[in-house]
């Protein structure tokens, strides 16, 4: 599997049981016997991009800062 493969996978475990992305991501390792140790090759930017923004919406990541538009 390629890092774009998991992030199919990854977005339709989303959709599909309407959790988080980091949420998804420990489920599908528990579901395949995979340690969560071991993806990190497998994550895109897109989907650390997505895990950045909602670890920053529940306060477990400093906000990054944005300019006003």
């Amino acid at each position: 599997m390629n890092s774009k493969e998991f992030y199919q996978t990854i977005e339709g475990v989303v959709r599909e049981k309407k959790i988080s992305y980091m949420d998804a991501v420990v489920w599908y390792c528990n579901e395949n016997d995979i340690d969560t140790a071991t993806v990190g090759p497998l994550v895109s930017k897109n989907l650390k991009d997505k895990i950045s923004i909602e670890a920053q919406t529940l306060n477990w990541l400093p906000k990054t800062g944005k300019l006003p538009i």
